[in-house]
C-alpha cells in the first residue's frame, strides 16, 4: 500500500500522511512525492504517521521541503521507531510512539486523542530552576544539584542528571528516568522515592532508574527514546529517601 495523505476530519485537526509498511529499500521522497501529488489538494498542518521507519533528520528537513510549497506544514510525528522519535524532537516537532484512535473523546474529532506531548529543554538547569512537562521530557544539558524535573511521562537527560527528578508525576509507575550521567540527589517515580547512588557511574555508558517489584532500581540503557533496556541489572534497589 503506498503513502497516503488523510484529509482532517475536522476543523483545526491536523490531516494524517500515512506511510506504508518499512522496508530497507523504501524511498521517502518517492513515497511522500506520489501521496501529495496524487492525494487531495490540502493547506495546514499534517501529522505523519512513520509506522516503523527509521527516518532521521535530514529525512524530515527532505519532507518539509517538500510540504513547503503546498502550504502544509508538519507538526507532529507518529513513529514506533525509537530513533525516528528523537530526532523528530530535535528538529522541535511533537512526538508521539502512538497513532491516533479513532474513539477519541466525545466531540473531539476521529484523531484527536494522541498521547502526551514530547517537550525539550535545551540548556543546564541551575540551582532553583523548574522544568515540568504534561507529557515526557528531554533536556539536551545537564541538570545542577539544587535544580528540580518533573514530567508525567519519562524523563530523558542528555547530559549529567544531578538535581532532583521525578517521572510518572501523575502516578504512571511505568515512567523512567534516564541520563548519560545519572548520579541525581534524589530520584521519584509516580509515588517512590529514592537517594541518587554514590558511586561514580559507567563511563560512557547511559543508566536508567525504573520501578522494579515497587522500588526503584538502575540499570544500563542505549540512547535512545523511549530506551531499550539491556537485560544486566548493574544494581539492585537504591536506598529509599525522604519526600
Amino acid at each position: 500500500m503506498p503513502a497516503e495523505l488523510i484529509p482532517s476530519p475536522g476543523e483545526g485537526q491536523p490531516h494524517l500522511l500515512k506511510l506504508p509498511r518499512w522496508q530497507s529499500a523504501g524511498d521517502l521522497a518517492a513515497e511522500v512525492g506520489d501521496a501529495l501529488l496524487l492525494g487531495p489538494h490540502l493547506t495546514g498542518s499534517v501529522t505523519l504517521l512513520g509506522s516503523e521507519w527509521p527516518l532521521r533528520m535530514g529525512d524530515y528537513q527532505a519532507l518539509m521541503a517538500l510540504l513547503a510549497p503546498l502550504s502544509l506544514s508538519l507538526e507532529r510525528v507518529c513513529s514506533l521507531e525509537a530513533g525516528a522519535r528523537v530526532a523528530a524532537a530535535a528538529l522541535g516537532l511533537e512526538v508521539s510512539g502512538r497513532p491516533p484512535q479513532k474513539d477519541g473523546p466525545p466531540g473531539g474529532g476521529q484523531w484527536s486523542s494522541l498521547s502526551l506531548p514530547f517537550s525539550i529543554h535545551e540548556g543546564t538547569l541551575r540551582s532553583g530552576e523548574h522544568r515540568h512537562a504534561s507529557g515526557s521530557l528531554l533536556v539536551l544539558g545537564d541538570v545542577n544539584p539544587g535544580a528540580h524535573i518533573q514530567a508525567e511521562g519519562h524523563v530523558l537527560v542528555w547530559g549529567r542528571l544531578r538535581g532532583i527528578a521525578h517521572a510518572g508525576s501523575s502516578g504512571d509507575r511505568s515512567a523512567w528516568i534516564v541520563a548519560l550521567h545519572l548520579r541525581p540527589l534524589q530520584l521519584r517515580i509516580a509515588d517512590q522515592v529514592a537517594r541518587g547512588p554514590e558511586e561514580l557511574p559507567p563511563v560512557g555508558l547511559a543508566e536508567k532508574a525504573h520501578l522494579v517489584n515497587g522500588a526503584i532500581q538502575i540499570e544500563p540503557a542505549d540512547p535512545c527514546w523511549p530506551l531499550l533496556s539491556v537485560p544486566a541489572k548493574r544494581s539492585g534497589p537504591l536506598a529509599p529517601g525522604s519526600a
